[in-house]
C-alpha cells in the first residue's frame, strides 16, 4: 500500500508573487500536483515546475467548476494515492478560503494536512492602496464579513461599522446594493465614507471612493468586477493617505 500524501493548504495572497511566503513559493515549486483557484494569479502559477500537473477548481457566482465537497473528495483521493498535494488558494485559507472544510474533511479521511498562511486579501488590498485598517485617531476595530454568504439577510451586523470602527466585506461585488441597504437600515449614517479596491497588488489595481448611500451607484457606474473588497470606516478618507484613486461622488 502507498503512503498517504500530505495535503498542503497554501495562501497565495493577494496579488503577485512576490507577495508570496518563502514558505509558499518553495511548495509551489516543488509540487507534483497543484489544485488551484481562480483568483490565483499567473505569476505565482509561473513558479510550478513545468512537469508539475495543475488543476484549475475556479469558483464564480453561480458556476462552480467543482462544488466545494467534490474538491474536498478530489484532495483527499489524490493524497491516499500517495501524492502530496497543493492546495493553492487566493489570499489566506483560513479567511473566507474554506480551507476550514477541505482540513476537517481530509483529517477524517485519515490524510494530514499542513497550512501555509497567505497575506490575506485584506491586508494585501489595503497596504497596496495605502488604507490603515487601524489607526489611533481613526479606528482601533476592524471587522471582516463575506458580503455573500448563507443567511446574509438574517445578519445583524450593528456595531460592525461607525466611529472608531473598520469593516472590511469580502465578495460585497454583486450585492452592494443590500449591503449598503443592509447598513443603513443597522443604524450606520449613510455619509460614511466607503473604498472599494479592485485586483489588489495587481497593476490594474484601482481604488475607488464613494460614500456609503452611493456604494451601489459606484459599483455599477464604474463596472467594478471581481475581485474586489470593499472597505467602510473613516480610515478610506484620512487626508494623509495618497493613492491613486478614481474619486467618485456618491449619491447624496
Amino acid at each position: 500500500m502507498s503512503k498517504t500524501g500530505t495535503i498542503y493548504l497554501v495562501g497565495s495572497g493577494p496579488g503577485e508573487a512576490d507577495l508570496l511566503t518563502l514558505r509558499a513559493a518553495r511548495l509551489i515549486e516543488n509540487a507534483e500536483l497543484i489544485i488551484h483557484d481562480g483568483l490565483v494569479d499567473r505569476s505565482i502559477l509561473a513558479l510550478a515546475n513545468p512537469d508539475a500537473e495543475l488543476i484549475s477548481v475556479a469558483k464564480k457566482r453561480a458556476r462552480h467548476t467543482l462544488p466545494q465537497e467534490d474538491i474536498n473528495q478530489l484532495l483527499i483521493r489524490e493524497a491516499l494515492k500517495g501524492r502530496d498535494v497543493v492546495r493553492l488558494k487566493g489570499g489566506d485559507p483560513l479567511i473566507f478560503g474554506r480551507g476550514g472544510e477541505e482540513a476537517e474533511d481530509a483529517k477524517a479521511a485519515g490524510v494530514p494536512v499542513e497550512i501555509v498562511p497567505g497575506v490575506s486579501a485584506a491586508n494585501g488590498a489595503a497596504a497596496a492602496a495605502q488604507i490603515a485598517l487601524t489607526h489611533r485617531n481613526a479606528s482601533s476595530i476592524v471587522s471582516f464579513v463575506a458580503g455573500q454568504c448563507k443567511g446574509l439577510s438574517d445578519q445583524d451586523w450593528s456595531g460592525l461599522a461607525g466611529k472608531g470602527r473598520t469593516l472590511v466585506i469580502y465578495m460585497g461585488v454583486k450585492t452592494a446594493p443590500q449591503i449598503a441597504d443592509k447598513l443603513m437600515a443597522d443604524g450606520l449614517a449613510p455619509d460614511v465614507p466607503v473604498a472599494v479596491i479592485e485586483n489588489a497588488a495587481r497593476p490594474s489595481m484601482r481604488v475607488l471612493r464613494g460614500l456609503l448611500a452611493g456604494l451601489p451607484e459606484l459599483v455599477s457606474s464604474q463596472k467594478v468586477k471581481s475581485p474586489a473588497l470593499i472597505v467602510i470606516g473613516d480610515v478610506t478618507a484620512r487626508d494623509d493617505v495618497t493613492v491613486k484613486a478614481i474619486a467618485v461622488e456618491a449619491a447624496s
